[in-house]
């Protein structure tokens, strides 16, 4: 058995979403844009790259629901301020796949009272350049800013 260690070291940050469970989302939201990807893992046709530097963009005049695995390391909070700050300028859904580090500050601040989450049961199994890896060390959530009741 092969055990990828890059999935436990504190120096990843671009946890790949599995493409199975990016799937089931995508049938719910048909999304327009991937906020946060690479030219090898993105999963809408449309997306931002490191260079264009997504937290410079406006997500708000992206026209359509907007997929966010953002880089988990220690910026992971501007990622989500930047969701529920355009979040406010928009209807459109943004829907991310973040660590459920339910203790930090940004989970206080930009998301409890202010998006919908739905914690993940068990552990994820994300990505290493298109194959399924180990379990990711921490559990996950997806939080959803402009969802919707109808969407349920």
């Amino acid at each position: 058995m092969t055990i990828n260690t890059a999935l436990f070291t504190s120096n990843k940050d671009d946890w790949e979403t599995p493409q199975s469970f990016f799937d089931q989302l995508n049938s719910k939201y048909h999304f327009s844009i991937d906020l946060a990807a690479s030219d090898s893992n993105h999963k809408c046709a449309r997306y931002f790259t490191e260079k264009d530097d997504a937290l410079q963009q406006d997500w708000s005049t992206m026209g359509g629901a907007m997929w966010l695995n953002p880089p988990y390391g220690r910026h992971i909070k501007d990622w989500v301020k930047k969701a529920y700050e355009d979040s406010l300028k928009c209807d459109d859904p943004i829907v991310l796949l973040i660590p459920s580090r339910t203790d930090t500050s940004y989970w206080h601040d930009y998301i409890f009272g202010k998006a919908h989450i739905d914690f993940l049961r068990g552990r994820l199994k994300f990505e290493v350049d298109g194959v399924s890896g180990d379990s990711a060390p921490f559990p996950s959530a997806i939080v959803t800013y402009n969802w919707k009741e109808a969407e349920k």
